[in-house]
Parts: structure tokens; sequence; C-alpha cells
């Protein structure tokens, strides 16, 4: 078999082809002219040299171009790496030396983050097509490898997460139908973008074999952008994570969503009140999931056939949840726990990274690190994550990172990121910082934004800075966060 086999018999079995699939600005692609593209892009990746089992890294915004590489790749039997392009060059340099791709598919403005020669804009793999026949799809197993999304690097280096061509049809039965009931006539828009677990699913895969259409955006959209596409696209499900869900509000007059069937939250939590507030503007029920690079898509979710908000729903189809104390011991019914999932959506493992695959999987289970509960009508309550992490905007930020790089500033002595609420409910990144040089107050956060915005990606830069006496801690010298997200939340 081959994933794009697959996608391709679908549509034209369910007379698919001359539907619109996707929707970027003003341009509309057909699932047959996605797959005339695919196939061009796997001829000009075969010009360049790629074979089976090459590694193919994506660094392109989210579009036609990018959805073309992929199913290009695939067909070659070559595994698509999908990346952040808007991440620094030192992230993009650490993600080549980590997969050692074949070649880089990425635009110009890029061009010298990547070594000269194995770079190719999505327009030049079309060019080297030119004339060449397309190669039919190399057969493969199901179990053969497709794509490596890299993990947020929360616990150290990123970690590539790999997964098969047999597993996005997964992702549709378990989730796609399984959970969101998703069909022809649907449209998608996720927030999130393409080289994301969850945006990967939702605007790629679930169109791709339901027959469905998916907003595609090239940049991050504003709240005002999503809500006018909502409107003129006529939107039926919307995927985002509650802290741009709180940034909608105030751009969609309540009651105006009308297509509007189901808005998905998944990332971090959904504060309750936010909840009703969304879907009572929406019009639509807020269905709250949970997911990781790892497992693929979500394994715990709401759906349109139930939902307990406030919850992180049930067991999403075809996947086992456990609850287990740090032993890996099973914990009482109404205890607090590890939360352990089995399933066909999870990664074969880590890329080049063989321990710490043997960390996290074991007998088939996956170690989510998240603490959960699980209520006697089946539904899961989300209370933290087990490693020291923040999420912000649904994307899991790694405090030391960015507070490395504070500390380099000579006028700090101390320093602790947080993750806290704005006053309309979104979550933001805030530095904590106890002074120990004789500068200070507006120039020294001023400052430090500067520094931080120079060095990190745009989503692990702190939005404020507050100078503080001293830190909380713990006894052992540990920084108590949560007293700061409580400081956070009270201001």
């Amino acid at each position: 078999m081959n994933a794009v086999t697959r996608i391709e018999e679908l549509a034209e079995r369910n007379g698919w082809r001359d539907r619109v699939a996707f929707r970027v600005d003003a341009e509309q692609y057909t699932h047959s002219e996605i797959h005339w593209l695919g196939a061009t892009a796997a001829a000009g990746l075969a010009a360049h040299g790629v074979r089976r089992g090459d590694r193919v890294l994506l660094a392109l915004p989210d579009g036609a171009g990018l959805v073309a590489v992929f199913l290009g790749a695939a067909r070659l039997g070559a595994i698509s790496v999908l990346v952040n392009p808007a991440l620094t060059a030192a992230d993009h340099g650490g993600f080549v030396a980590d997969c050692e791709p074949a070649v880089v598919v990425a635009g110009d403005e890029l061009a010298d983050r990547f070594p000269p020669g194995r770079r190719r804009t999505f327009e030049q793999l079309l060019a080297l097509a030119d004339g060449l026949e397309a190669p039919e799809p190399v057969e493969v197993a199901e179990d053969a490898p497709l794509y490596v999304q890299y993990t947020s690097g929360t616990t150290g280096r990123p970690k590539g997460a790999l997964h098969t061509h047999g597993q996005l049809e997964t992702y549709v039965r378990c989730v796609g139908r399984g959970v969101l009931a998703i069909g022809p006539e649907d449209r998608l828009l996720s927030v999130s973008k393409l080289y994301f677990a969850y945006g990967f699913g939702n605007a790629l895969v679930f169109p791709l074999y339901t027959g469905a259409s998916a907003v595609l955006f090239d940049r991050r959209p504003s709240p005002k952008q999503v809500a006018a596409a909502v409107e003129r696209h006529g939107v039926t499900l919307l995927f985002s994570v509650p802290s741009f869900y709180a940034k909608l509000l105030g751009h969609l007059p309540q009651g105006t969503a009308g297509t509007l069937r189901a808005a998905v939250s998944a990332g971090e939590t959904m504060p309750p009140a936010l909840g009703e507030q969304v879907a009572e503007a929406l019009g639509a029920p807020v269905l709250e999931q949970i997911g990781s690079t790892e497992a693929g898509h979500a394994f715990c979710a709401n759906s349109v056939f139930h939902n307990a908000p406030g919850t992180l729903g049930r067991a999403v189809p075809e996947c086992d949840l456990e609850l287990r104390d740090p032993a890996g011991q099973p914990v009482p019914p109404d205890g607090i726990g590890e939360l352990w999932v089995r399933s066909p959506m999870i990664m074969t493992g880590y890329l080049n990274r063989r321990a710490e695959t043997d960390a996290v999987l074991a007998d088939g289970w996956l170690n989510t690190r998240d603490r959960v509960s699980r209520r006697d009508d089946g539904a899961y309550v989300h209370h933290g994550r087990t490693d020291d992490v923040e999420v912000v905007g649904g994307i899991n930020v790694a405090p030391a990172e960015i507070e490395a790089v504070l500390r380099r500033h000579p006028a700090v002595r101390e320093v602790a990121v947080v993750a806290v609420r704005t006053d309309i409910g979104a979550t933001a990144l805030r530095a904590y910082v106890v002074s120990g040089g004789a500068s200070g107050g507006t120039a020294l956060e001023t400052e430090l934004i500067a520094m931080a915005r120079a060095e990190l990606a745009p989503f692990k830069v702190p939005r404020s800075v507050r100078l503080v006496g001293e830190l909380p801690r713990t006894p052992s010298g540990k920084v108590r966060r949560f007293l700061l997200r409580q400081v956070g939340a009270e201001a």
C-alpha cells in the first residue's frame, strides 16, 4: 500500500475529485488538482535524486505547496520532515543535523539556513518535473515510515516522532469520524499549523480522506481574519486553542457563526467560563480534547456524540487509557495519575533516539506525562503536566531555554518564566526578574524582551517582564512556579 494510492482511490470511488480540497486566500484547489500537484512534485523530487527511504525536510508555510510536496515524497516512499519555517536558524540547523535530509524544500527567504545545493523551492521542483512522467506510487508496508514531526523540546532537544503510511487513515477512523463525524460537506479551519500534529490531522489528513475541504493560511491568522474566514467559507469545524478562542470573542458577534457545528479546543485546558462564552458566541459546542506529537492525534476527546464541558472527554475509539503512579502502578479509581495510552496512532519511535523512545514507550503504551483523573462517567479531567513546562497558545515551552537567555543580561540575578492568563482568558509568557544591577524599571524590561526576540522563536518571547524582590522557592531551592502563575492571575 501507499497512503497516496489510498487517498486517490477514495477520491475516485466517492466522486470527490472535482470537489474543493483546499482554500488558500482567493485560490481553490480540487482534490484532483492537489493530486496532480503531488505527482508533479514527486517527479521533481525524483529528478533531484530523492529515493525511497530518503528524508525530505519541509520548511514551508501552510498551502498547496506544502500539501503537494508531502504527497510527492509519500509517492516516492520518502519520509517528510515537517518543521516550522518561522523558527530560528539554530533550530533549523539542528533539524538538518538530526534528520540529514536529501533535500530541503523551503522558500528563498530561508536560503541562508540550509546547505547550498540541497535546498529547493516548490516552484523549482515543479520546473524540474517539466516534461517528466509522474512516478507511480511506490508499494510500501502499512508500517513503513511516512513522516516526522518534532516535539517542542520542552524536556531537552526536540525529538522527531516517526509515523507511518497506515496511521493517516487511522487518524480519520478514530478521530475524524469516530469523534467528529467528518464528511464531504464539511469545511475545516485549523488555526494550528500543519507542522503541528493537531493541525496536520485536522487540515491535511481529514480533508484528503473524507472529501471535505480545509481553509489554510500561509501565516498565523489574526482573530479578525479567522472570524471573516468562518463566515466567508461557511466553516463547519473550527480547530484552535483556548488562548486564541479568547481573542476571537472580540471579533465574532454573538450568533453570527451559523455554519459551525463544533469548535474543537486542544493544547491547554479551556477555563470553564471561557468555554461557555465561546460556545455562546459561536453558537456551537466547544469540544475539548488532548493529544500529542507522539500520539499522532487526539487520544482522549469530547465528541459530537458526547460532550462533557470542563473535561478532556472520553477515550477516543481504539484508544486504551490507564492512570499510573510514578512507579508505573495503577492509581485508585478516585486518584490522580500519569496518563498512559495505547493506540494504533502512536509513533513507532523517535528518530535516531532509541533511549528516549524506550523512556516513553513500554509494551505498546505511551506515557503522555499528563496528570489526570477519571470521573465516574468515563470523562477525564486534566491536572497539569509532570514535566516542568509552560503551555502558551497550545504550544509547550521550556522556561529554562528562555531563562538562560535572559540571565545573560548583567542586571539579572534571578529569573523565572511562567505562563499567566490575561484579562481576556488567553495565556502569555511573563518573566519574573530579580535585579542584581543598577538598571531596572522600564528600561530593563525593554532590553530583556529585545534580547529574547533576537535569540528565540517568536512564541518563546515573554510578553511582559515583572521585577520582584525574590522568587518563591521550595526548601530544596526549586522555584514554585505555580505561585508565580497565581500572582499573574490575580494581577
